[in-house]
C-alpha cells in the first residue's frame, strides 16, 4: 500500500468514525428524552436523576467531535461533500447537545412539580406526551436520516414541525384553563409550560439535525424557509 492509499485510509476511517459518534451521542439524547418523558408523566425522580446525570456524556462526545472537527479541516483541508459532511457534523452535534439540555429541563421539572405539590394533575396532559412522541420520533428519524443520508426521510422529519407546535398550542390553552378554574395551580402550570415548551424545543433541534442532512446530501441550505420541503 503506497502512503497516499494509507492516508487515504485513515481520513476515510476518521469520517466513519466520526459519523460513528453522532450516532452514539443521538442515541444518548434520544434515551434522555424517553426516560425524561415517563419520569415527568410518572413523577418518577430515580428516572429523572439518570437524565441529568447522562448529560456529561453528552457534553463529553460534543467536545470530542468538534475536536475531530478541527482537526480533519486543519490537517486534510477537504473539499466539496466532505466538507460539507464534516462541517454539518458540528452543528449536528450542537444540535444534539442542546436537545440534551432541553431534556434536563423536562427532567428537573419533575422535582420542581414534586416539590410544589401542584402537579399531581398537570403531569396528565395528553397533548404534552402526545408532542414528547414526536419529538422523540422526530429525532429517531433524523438521526437514521443521518445514518442514510436519506433525504426523503430527512424531508419527512421538517414536515413533523407544525404538529409539535400545535400540540403546544392545545397544551397552553388546557394550562390557562386549569389556572383560571383553580388559581392554586398557577406555579405548577407555570413549570409545565416549561416543559412544552422543551419539548418543542426539541423538535426544533430534530429539524435542524434533518436540514443538515439535506445540505450535506445535495447542498441545498433550507434555513429559513417554509417547514414544507420540496424533495
Amino acid at each position: 500500500m503506497s502512503m497516499n492509499e494509507h492516508s487515504s485510509k485513515l481520513y476515510d476511517q476518521s469520517l466513519e468514525e466520526m459519523r460513528s459518534r453522532v450516532l452514539k451521542m443521538g442515541g444518548i439524547v434520544e434515551a434522555q428524552l424517553h426516560r425524561a418523558l415517563d419520569a415527568f408523566e410518572k413523577f418518577d425522580l430515580e428516572l429523572a436523576g439518570q437524565v441529568v446525570a447522562s448529560d456529561d456524556s453528552v457534553n463529553k462526545l460534543e467536545l470530542e467531535l468538534d475536536s475531530m472537527v478541527w482537526h480533519i479541516i486543519a490537517r486534510r483541508q477537504p473539499a466539496a461533500g466532505d466538507l460539507r459532511f464534516i462541517t454539518s457534523v458540528s452543528k449536528i452535534t450542537a444540535n444534539l447537545e442542546r436537545a440534551g439540555d432541553e431534556t434536563k429541563k423536562i427532567a428537573r421539572a419533575v422535582n420542581w412539580l414534586k416539590d410544589k405539590g401542584g402537579g399531581v394533575r398537570l403531569n396528565r396532559i395528553p397533548d404534552i406526551r402526545g408532542a414528547g412522541d414526536i419529538a422523540a420520533q422526530m429525532l429517531r428519524e433524523a438521526l437514521d436520516a443521518f445514518a442514510r443520508l436519506d433525504v426523503n426521510l430527512a424531508n419527512h422529519v421538517v414536515s413533523q414541525d407544525e404538529a409539535i407546535n400545535e400540540h403546544f398550542k392545545a397544551t397552553l390553552r388546557q394550562l390557562i384553563t386549569f389556572m383560571m378554574e383553580d388559581p392554586k395551580t398557577i406555579t405548577a402550570a407555570i413549570d409545565t409550560i416549561w416543559v412544552a415548551k422543551a419539548i418543542e424545543r426539541i423538535g426544533d433541534h430534530a429539524k435542524d439535525i434533518a436540514m443538515h442532512v439535506v445540505f450535506i446530501a445535495d447542498g441545498r441550505d433550507l434555513r429559513h424557509q417554509s417547514s414544507t420541503v420540496v424533495p
